[in-house]
């Protein structure tokens, strides 16, 4: 049995720490169900001390110009590239991805964002505004201390994501990875710190909600970016809006794909693909209901099987290996109960349905068809590996059912009519829609959802106003009007 064990459970001011008081922690290979490491969950104690740390060194790393800051972005950002391969490995481990998968989309993410944002940091300047003789001029400033909670299923992507504009705005971080994904946020924090981050600036405390609900409702926490489901987005946003907070909730989604009747058949498979089973299905903004105009159905499905055909599952340190396990037993046992849903409600079980016998938390690529927007299946998030195929007959038929949602996170078009295109992308709910592709992500465009999907947007210069608050400055240059 492999063994993945941290120095320590926590990176806190600088350096890993441990405290065996903590709730322990078993961290499990998806591939195989085998414990592979054991961390323990932060104590208060831990808590106090990270908050603590933070707060003192926030202030000097903020009166650094953003040239200096970014420095060391940039620097961490070649130390993520130059170990890719490593880092790739562990964040397999973590969530049971491919290798073949994590070498290209997860490290590498992760480095793009230190690399931006510590390029943009030497940016972030206020501006000045002529009043007749008087004048204003702004300044961009920090806000102080961040709490940044991540999701399982990207931890290296997701911890950069969060602390690399963060910090470029001379903030501090603690990070509470997810308890399922607990190791990645560690090598993040390292890295950071090899590269010259000044210590107490990005910290990592491992744990549950335990762990979360302290920090997130501390007085001295000046903003909160979640990455997660609604339901625990909707509790953590009531908790910081109670103390006036800052806040970016990136959540889930029941993203709508549409697949017109000029659409290229190839490409629209690849993007259901891309949509649906990447990462097993975990991913917050796949296009779980694709719909397909009903002239090109059979088409569309026989390609579908087709392309299934090529699915290698196995070992996900082996890089032929293109699907991989579900990150935990209670997750594919959540997306085995959708599945029997949806078969009780009438769906067509069109491929797979089934988890794949043996140790790990496999489950095979699942398709239905004849699903109605009705259905259990087409209208929750399951966030695994399963496929909800509708079609459609008319344009503005299928924009009224691909909106009919609470959710608005992503959207995806497809069709040779770019007019068509621009057009139903503008009509459709959506924070991040694609055309003629999906589920792309590159830091220089801001991500984010509308409706229960999220308040904010990550990545890009929209980032650095959820991480910043600018100040005022009025300067009179003539004497002062007052009535009496």
């Amino acid at each position: 049995m492999t063994v993945i064990q941290p120095a320590a459970s926590h990176f806190i001011n600088g350096a890993y720490v441990e405290d065996t008081r903590g709730t322990p922690m078993p961290v499990l290979y998806p591939a195989t169900g085998e414990t592979i490491a054991t961390l323990h969950a932060a104590t208060p104690q831990l808590i106090e001390k990270a908050i603590e740390s933070a707060k003192a060194a926030q202030p000097a790393w903020a009166a650094l110009s953003g040239t200096e800051r970014g420095r060391i972005l940039r620097r961490a950002a070649d130390i993520f590239r130059a170990r890719n391969h490593e880092l790739s490995v562990l964040e397999t481990y973590d969530t049971g991805k491919p290798l073949q998968e994590t070498l290209v989309a997860d490290a590498t993410s992760g480095a793009d964002a230190l690399e931006y944002f510590g390029s943009l940091s030497s940016s972030l300047t206020g501006e000045y505004i002529p009043l007749g003789g008087d004048w204003v001029y702004t300044i961009r400033e920090a806000l102080g201390l961040c709490v940044g909670i991540g999701a399982w299923n990207y931890p290296t992507q997701i911890a950069c994501w969060k602390a690399a504009p963060a910090l470029a705005c001379g903030n501090a971080m603690i990070f509470k990875p997810s308890e399922v994904t607990p190791l990645c946020a560690l090598k993040v924090a390292e890295i950071l710190s090899e590269a010259g981050l000044p210590d107490g600036i990005f910290q990592v405390l491992q744990g549950a909600g335990e762990v979360g609900a302290p920090l997130v409702t501390d007085p001295r926490v000046d903003k909160v970016s979640l990455t997660g489901s609604v339901p625990t987005g909707k509790k953590v946003y009531a908790a910081a809006a109670a103390q006036m907070k800052h806040v970016t909730m990136e959540l889930g989604g029941k993203s709508p794909m549409v697949v017109f009747e000029d659409a290229n058949i190839d490409d629209a498979v690849g993007g259901a693909i891309l949509g649906n089973f990447y990462s097993t299905g975990q991913v917050c903004s796949n296009g779980t209901r694709v719909y397909v105009h009903a002239s090109i159905r059979d088409v569309f499905l026989k390609r579908l099987k087709e392309r299934l055909g090529a699915v290698v599952m196995g070992d996900p340190q082996d890089e032929a290996v293109n699907f991989g396990p579900m990150v935990s037993a209670a997750q594919r046992d959540i997306t085995l109960s959708y599945i029997a849903k949806g078969q009780a409600e009438g769906a067509t079980l069109f491929h797979g349905g089934k988890a794949v016998d043996g140790k790990g938390f496999f489950i095979e690529p699942t398709v239905f068809t004849d699903v109605t927007d009705e259905m259990t299946i087409a209208r929750e998030e399951i966030f695994g590996p399963v496929m909800c195929v509708l079609t459609f007959e008319e344009e503005a038929e299928v924009i009224a059912r691909a909106n009919a949602s609470d959710y608005g996170l992503a959207a995806g078009v497809f069709t040779a009519d770019l007019t068509r295109a621009h057009r139903v992308v503008g009509a459709l709910e959506a924070g991040t829609c694609f055309i003629n592709t999906y589920n792309l992500a590159p830091v220089e465009v801001p991500f984010g959802g509308v409706k229960s999907s999220g308040v904010g947007r990550e990545n890009s210069k929209a980032a650095i106003e959820h991480y910043s608050q600018l100040k005022s400055v009025y300067v009179a240059m003539g004497p002062v009007d007052a009535p009496f």
